[in-house]
């Protein structure tokens, strides 16, 4: 993990408010077709509904994420599901907690 790409991610209020609604996805975004959001992550599409923005600028924000290595990616058919990366955030974490 870029502990400077993810906090460059972090820097913007839209993509850290993806970041914390992905923590809890069925409350913050809609109900989707296929696969289940806490195993497969959710989709782009309801991502960008759930943050009101334009299907590039979303997967823009998602793309930076991914670098920082926040989120991860998996394509079901032709739609692209994100989930974060709880393993790399509690990195992130425990690397910002130590004195510099």
């Amino acid at each position: 993990m870029n502990v400077l790409e993810a906090i460059k991610a972090l820097s913007n209020q839209t993509r850290l408010s993806i970041l914390q609604n992905l923590r809890e996805p069925e409350k913050h975004f809609p109900p989707q077709d296929e696969g289940d959001v806490n195993v497969d992550g959710v989709c782009v599409s309801s991502i960008q509904e759930g943050v009101g923005l334009s299907q590039s600028t979303t997967s823009t924000y998602l793309a930076s994420l991914q670098r920082a290595g926040l989120v991860t990616s998996k394509r079901m058919g032709g739609w692209t599901y994100y989930k974060r990366n709880e393993e790399n955030i509690r990195l992130l974490l425990e690397i910002l907690g130590k004195e510099l």
